[in-house]
């Protein structure tokens, strides 16, 4: 008999990163994730994991970098300023490759902005927020019961990659209450978590700045510091289509037109993509499930023969720039206050677009 309960998207998220292997958590309170917190305070010990309430983001973040060279799954999860105090950090886990699950559940900003209302105002702060030249894995779950299998994806990419992988979520799903299916203990692949090796006599050296694969610096070695990190870059750009994911419907009338979402403004935009087909409009629906590394031939090749792409998103209109470097014509749906875009004021848009 399948198994199935009615949870809030934070407790899922909690429960499927434990069934990932997540046996230690940091972290500080923050609206509107601390019910991730406060679950995990709950559940993670029972798991025989470890949860940390740290004196800040800085030190959540730090100490999860530490928890997993010492050879534990570790995640961290935050939201907005907090997000911000993180980026040190998450550099420093791609320079040194240590696998690591941080969920930022976005609500409006910038700075305090609007603490209890959902966004997706961190598309680009995800993707570009520490210095440096560097790839990560961003994914954007857009329902409950994804939220659970993305949470253990992405604790698996960052175990495969060894690298910190962001689960991009928003307010709004954290704390939906939908019917799930919780998968039994093996049913669904979990990977191990695997320590660095050491190298003989000398252990395992952690550098903070560019290193080779024994951890040996070559910050000052031009071609060896460029070989380094270009090591890093291109493990994650020679598996884009390993990694990254969209879902497309409604393919079969060779619609010229898209409505691209990702996140839960995806469940607006699907709504609005049904409504105008009963309209007898062909039009097509594309979400991103991976905003990270972007999608970008797995797009060009699902929707070849589109010329429009309609982009609703909670934010100044981010991840419209990114359809629009595809070649294609865009047009950008931005929403900012704290709402999401509803079918109806998609579908309005998207009248003017194939009338």
């Amino acid at each position: 008999m399948r198994k199935y309960s009615l949870m809030m998207g934070s407790e899922v998220l909690v429960r499927s990163a434990i069934y990932a292997g997540i046996r230690f958590y940091a972290g500080y309170p923050i609206t509107p994730a601390t019910e991730i917190a406060e679950y995990m305070s709950q559940l993670l010990p029972r798991a025989g994991g470890i949860f940390v309430q740290t004196e800040d983001e800085l030190a959540a973040i730090n100490m999860a970098i530490g928890a997993s060279v010492a050879g534990w799954k570790a995640m961290v999860a935050t939201s907005g300023p907090g997000f911000s105090l993180m980026q040190e950090g998450i550099g420093h886990a791609i320079n040194t490759e240590v696998p690591l699950l941080i969920v930022d559940v976005q609500r409006g900003g910038p700075s305090t902005g609007q603490p209890t209302m959902p966004s997706q105002q961190d598309a680009f702060q995800a993707r570009y927020g520490s210095h440096g030249s560097y790839e990560i894995i961003v994914l954007s779950p857009s329902n409950v019961q994804e939220l659970f299998y993305l949470t253990i994806d992405a604790v698996n990419l960052s175990e495969q990659f060894r690298t910190p992988v962001i689960l991009l979520t928003e307010e709004v799903t954290v704390h939906l209450w939908e019917k799930i299916y919780v998968p039994d203990p093996g049913e669904y692949p979990v990977l191990p978590h695997v320590t660095p090796p050491t190298h003989g006599d000398e252990g395992f050296l952690l550098e903070s700045q560019l290193h080779d694969e024994r951890g040996y610096n070559v910050a000052n070695d031009p071609e060896l510091s460029a070989k380094a990190l270009w090591r890093l870059i291109r493990k994650i750009r020679d598996n884009v289509d390993k990694i990254s994911r969209i879902e497309v419907k409604y393919m079969e009338d060779d619609p010229k037109v898209f409505i691209a979402s990702y996140g839960c403004t995806a469940r607006s935009a699907l709504a609005a993509v049904k409504m105008l087909r009963r309209d007898g409009h062909r039009v097509g629906f594309l979400r991103l499930v991976t905003l990270w590394p972007f999608p970008e031939d797995a797009i060009k090749n699902a929707i070849k023969g589109a010329n429009t792409v309609i982009v609703p998103e909670m934010n100044a209109g981010y991840m419209a720039n990114e359809f629009r470097l595809l070649g294609l014509n865009v047009v950008s749906i931005p929403k900012l206050g704290g709402e999401m875009p509803t079918p109806e004021e998609i579908y309005s848009v998207a009248r003017g677009v194939v009338s």
